[in-house]
């Protein structure tokens, strides 16, 4: 008989690390947008929310501002899932029309999430420009979808799993390296 599981076999960023990565990301978002104008901060369920909710904090601390972040779920969209019906909006309050949205996700892996959301989003308006912050790039791309903003990039094998924490959702801020066993 064969189980599959899988091991820690290391911390690639502690809390300070993550603290450091995220206050980056929210620095260069503002580079990027030229400030605020315009700005609308979305995070991608689940983790992509609590990082979004401290991007904004963040900017908004040292931009004087009061942006509200947002999120989105792309469950409906995914291309691996088949629905009966088109999805409705789900996120009426999410206003895009011509703004400059920054989608915010904990890590990078096929891309198949972030042109869920994409399509999520696109239900909802048609937005100036999107732009990408992801915490973790960890290659394997299916799709021709790149972060423009980058917490730390680290290349991984298939056999390999990177998990964010986040102290809102898992009581502890780390990002960590599995590899998987069998045995």
């Amino acid at each position: 008989m064969s189980n599959t599981g899988s091991r820690l076999y290391k911390t690639l960023l502690d809390e300070e690390g993550m603290r450091r990565a995220i206050s980056r990301i929210s620095h260069e978002i503002i580079e990027s947008n030229k400030g605020v104008r315009d700005l609308v901060i979305i995070g991608i369920h689940t983790r992509g929310v609590f990082i979004a909710k401290r991007i904004t904090d963040i900017i908004n601390k040292f931009e004087q501002s009061d942006i509200t972040p947002n999120s989105i779920d792309p469950k409906n969209y995914r291309d691996d899932i088949k629905l009966d019906t088109k999805p409705e909006n789900e996120n009426p309050n999410i206003v895009i029309q011509n703004k400059n949205v920054i989608l915010i996700d904990d890590v990078l892996y096929t891309g198949r999430t972030i042109r869920a959301s994409m399509e999520a989003l696109f239900s909802t308006g048609r937005p100036k420009n999107i732009k990408l912050a992801t915490l973790v790039d960890r290659g394997h791309r299916e799709l021709p979808i790149r972060p423009d903003f980058i917490g730390k990039n680290i290349p991984t094998s298939s056999k390999e799993h990177v998990r964010v924490f986040m102290k809102e959702f898992d009581g502890k801020d780390a990002i960590e390296l599995y590899k998987r066993i069998d045995f």
